[in-house]
């Protein structure tokens, strides 16, 4: 293509003009009300291998909207459309091979 027939480029993402990959909806760190967000300390994980493996299973619990583990904290944060059963959460650390501590504080 040369200058003369080329489009110009979108400023968001592949999935749409704003940037979303989702159909409109927006997130909590897009500034959606009703999401909840909360720290849980999990033992046992050490590396990026482990952040990826906490944060998989968790991202299947119904609800999940995002989920950012952090090995060298112990931190997990996930933010859900509605608060979390902690049992679910808990089932899924254990699923990973880590140990859901609970909260943190």
């Amino acid at each position: 293509m040369n200058a003369e027939t080329e489009t110009p480029q979108s400023t968001g993402s592949c999935c749409s003009p704003t940037g979303s990959c989702h159909d409109g909806a927006t997130d909590a760190q897009s500034g959606r009300a009703d999401a909840v967000t909360t720290v849980y300390q999990v033992k046992g994980m050490t590396c990026g291998h482990c952040e990826g493996a906490v944060s998989e299973e968790i991202s299947e619990i119904a609800g999940v909207t995002s989920v950012t583990a952090v090995a060298s904290t112990g931190l997990v944060t996930v933010t859900s459309k509605a608060p979390l059963a902690e049992d679910a959460v808990r089932a899924a650390v254990d699923e990973a091979g880590y140990e859901l501590i609970g909260p943190a504080a």
